[in-house]
């Protein structure tokens, strides 16, 4: 199965040697789940597109320190190209920016969070029912987060799969052909340690730092392999 990674960010220098590219994290994600998939990435910042959607199974945007709004034109192009995908059928997750473009390519309102940053684990309420998903799961997962943007309105096309009191649409699902996430199943707690302690107080308010840094330390793991295995499914599935 022949994924392709839309990167749309890169991890932060400092953490880049011992944490990889944040495609890197999603090919250790995924790939821990289904050593039989393989992956091909492209860096659409610097305008590496893909020459077809043909010839690949399945799709990844990754998160991104850019805001939709910026509207640039690598932007522009990426909305057609999840427009394209879509159109085709082909499976789809997009993860923090790339759950907030998809939803911008389908028309609905993002930008910045009056409510302010969420950063650290955070635990997020599952809603409806998803073929891609055991019955008997706990209704609510917990994974890293880091994001002021958010999506503050439900596309037309969309389901709302997961939510929390401080994001209300943190989890869509699009005709049960594109998912996506705002908070992020690749980031283990040492990366989200790390990189919230390198943005406490110049990005992230340090009240709010220190607050995700006290929860990191308090023995609960991102349930990453749990949702992993959620992409996995839902990308396989509609192969």
């Amino acid at each position: 199965m022949k994924t392709g990674i839309l990167a749309t960010g890169i991890t932060p220098p400092e953490l880049l040697g011992q944490y990889g590219s944040y495609a890197d994290m999603f090919v250790a994600l995924l790939g821990n789940e289904d050593p039989q998939m393989s992956f091909e990435v492209f860096d659409v910042r610097d305008d590496n597109f893909p020459d077809s959607i043909e010839g690949f199974d399945a799709w990844v945007i990754t998160g991104s320190r850019c805001g939709v709004y910026d509207d640039l034109p690598w932007m522009q192009r990426l909305k057609g190209l999840i427009k394209e995908i879509y159109t085709a059928g082909q499976p789809l997750v997009g993860i923090c920016f790339g759950h907030q473009i998809v939803a911008s390519a389908f028309g609905a309102k993002v930008q910045k969070y009056d409510g302010g940053w969420g950063v650290g684990l955070n635990t997020y309420r599952i809603e409806g029912e998803h073929s891609f998903l055991d019955s008997a799961e706990p209704k609510s997962f917990t994974i890293n987060a880091m994001h002021q943007d958010q999506v503050l309105e439900l596309p037309e096309n969309a389901s709302l799969f997961a939510s929390s009191d401080f994001c209300q649409y943190a989890g869509l699902v699009y005709d049960d052909r594109i998912l996506t996430l705002q908070a992020h199943p690749e980031f283990n707690n040492n990366f989200e340690r790390e990189l919230v302690a390198s943005r406490r107080g110049p990005t992230v308010p340090e009240a709010v730092a220190d607050k995700a840094l006290a929860g990191l330390e308090n023995g609960e793991q991102a349930e990453s392999a749990r949702v992993g295995r959620w992409m996995v499914r839902f990308l396989k599935g509609r192969k």
